[in-house]
């Protein structure tokens, strides 16, 4: 991925910041109630996804219609829903930007659905490491034995993560 440039950056007005709520709750149910803020931005870049900021920070990020929190976002705010947690085997492959196969997989919530953003997280301390969409439903995936599961969207140490507004 090219360095990210900040094209333009301002205040979204009350009625988007609800949209973006209502999109955030549809892909992680109660738990958007953590990044409600008065004060949402919004950030145009050149990568595939907006950027909101919460408080000046970050937080969310959208990508074809949909709304899902950014590894910062997960880390700052955790949640429970759409997570896939990997083995230690695993870990620096994801932190070089490996898409998640198979075998590495070791947990799956029931929430996670093909093509939708997911939380893939780290088994010894539950740690989110990425973002990245799910090539499978839950039970399809834990059905599997080996192949790609997950195609990597954004993760700890890239350009969205070092990001400073």
């Amino acid at each position: 991925m090219e360095a990210i440039v900040v094209k333009k950056r301002h205040t979204i007005k009350k009625s988007e910041g609800s949209r973006v709520q209502r999109a955030l709750a549809d892909e992680i149910g109660a738990a958007e109630e953590q990044f409600r803020s008065k004060n949402i931005e919004v950030v145009e870049t050149n990568s595939p996804f907006t950027l909101y900021l919460i408080d000046k920070r970050p937080l969310l990020m959208e990508m074809d219609g949909r709304v899902f929190p950014t590894v910062r976002g997960a880390v700052e705010r955790p949640f429970a829903e759409r997570r896939i947690t990997v083995d230690s085997g695993a870990v620096p492959y994801v932190m070089n930007g490996a898409d998640i196969m198979r075998p590495g997989v070791v947990g799956v919530s029931p929430d996670v659905k093909k093509d939708a953003p997911c939380v893939i997280a780290e088994e010894r301390h539950g740690k989110p490491l990425a973002i990245g969409i799910a090539l499978y439903d839950a039970a399809d995936l834990l059905a599997m034995e080996k192949g790609k599961v997950v195609k990597m969207l954004h993760r700890v140490g890239d350009d969205v993560w070092n990001l400073e507004l």
